[in-house]
């Protein structure tokens, strides 16, 4: 759970777990991890009906601050799934994205997904 009772801030989540730049609008903060390697694919899926808006990361996730009033707010929530080494790159893209669709989208939630791809004990790939 990413909470501000935590201390934690979504956007920072986000700049975070996708290498990226953001900057957060509420604590006039700018989260720069771009140049933090590993992050081999990010992007947002979003259900059908939801506006274009919410497809840029910025937009979304400053949005998300600013409805949270509260001090105790659940801003997201991160999940962390091991894809398996034996599919290549563009499978283990499509088996993420079913999931993430099936799991989260068609029941009406926004999903922003960052594919990060490190080395195992055993010097192979560990996405």
């Amino acid at each position: 759970m990413i909470s501000r009772a935590g201390g934690r801030s979504s956007v920072a989540a986000a700049a975070y777990r996708t290498a990226g730049r953001l900057r957060d609008e509420r604590q006039g903060l700018e989260h720069d991890y771009s140049r933090k390697g590993g992050v081999v694919h990010s992007e947002i899926m979003a259900p059908e009906n939801a506006p274009d808006w919410m497809c840029d990361r910025d937009q979304l996730w400053n949005a998300v601050e600013a409805v949270e009033k509260r001090r105790d707010a659940q801003l997201a929530r991160e999940i962390e799934v091991a894809l398996p080494r034996e599919l290549d790159r563009g499978e283990r893209l499509e088996l993420l994205r079913g999931f993430v669709q099936r799991e989260f989208v068609d029941r009406g939630m926004i999903a922003d997904v960052a594919i990060h791809e490190g080395k195992a004990r055993d010097g192979q790939g560990q996405p």
